[in-house]
């Protein structure tokens, strides 16, 4: 497999064919931020956190990270006033849903981004989809997917799978960046397959 010569930070990197931009760079110890990134998983591009700005041949633009991949001579830049800013406005808009994520909150002091700039619509999940793809690709268990689709997106629990499989795995709970997993699993535990009931015994 041919290497790929190119720039990150004003280092130069070797990469090999097919990796991404924020492979490479986590190889070589260059930090770029993720939210919906994990090494087990295919990459998934939702949270846009980890943009950077990439310079071909004199034109610049601005590429999602985790899901871009390696060329050679490109010259790719993980900070700059753009990229700061669009990254700031990111975790301003998760933070309308998720206003208290510890890793939204330091990724807010990181670049300034202010909690309150955008309207609350505290579903406190940020559609990460990490849940979902451990659950497919990992665990192979298929127990939580996507209902409905845009602004209306959630996740949600298949009650007939997730009774059976659940309650032994919970490998996906550590993943969820806002705890909001533990959560809908405890309100679709309690909804759909609840706890036998105890029947009252008589008094003599």
């Amino acid at each position: 497999m041919s290497e790929i010569q190119l720039e990150i930070d004003g280092k130069e990197v070797s990469a090999a064919e097919g990796m991404t931009i924020l492979e490479a760079a986590q190889h070589v110890g260059l930090y770029i931020p993720t939210l919906c990134h994990h090494e087990k998983l295919e990459p998934y591009g939702g949270c846009r956190v980890c943009i950077v700005e990439v310079e071909e041949r004199g034109w610049k633009k601005l590429v999602v990270s985790c899901v871009y991949p390696v060329q050679n001579d490109i010259i790719v830049r993980t900070r700059s006033e753009k990229v700061d800013r669009i990254r700031k406005t990111i975790i301003e808009l998760l933070m309308a849903h998720a206003p208290d994520s510890p890793q939204l909150v330091e990724m807010a002091k990181e670049y300034g981004a202010v909690r309150d700039r955008f309207e609350k619509d505290p579903s406190f999940c940020i559609h990460c989809g990490l849940c979902v793809r451990y659950c497919a690709e990992v665990a192979k268990k298929n127990a939580i997917g996507f209902v409905d689709r845009g602004i209306n997106k959630e996740i949600s629990f298949i009650p007939e799978i997730a009774a059976k499989e659940c309650n032994d795995c919970k490998e996906c709970f550590p993943l969820c960046p806002t705890s909001y997993l533990q959560a809908c699993y405890v309100l679709t535990q309690g909804l759909a397959f609840p706890s036998p009931s105890v029947e009252p015994t008589s008094e003599e």
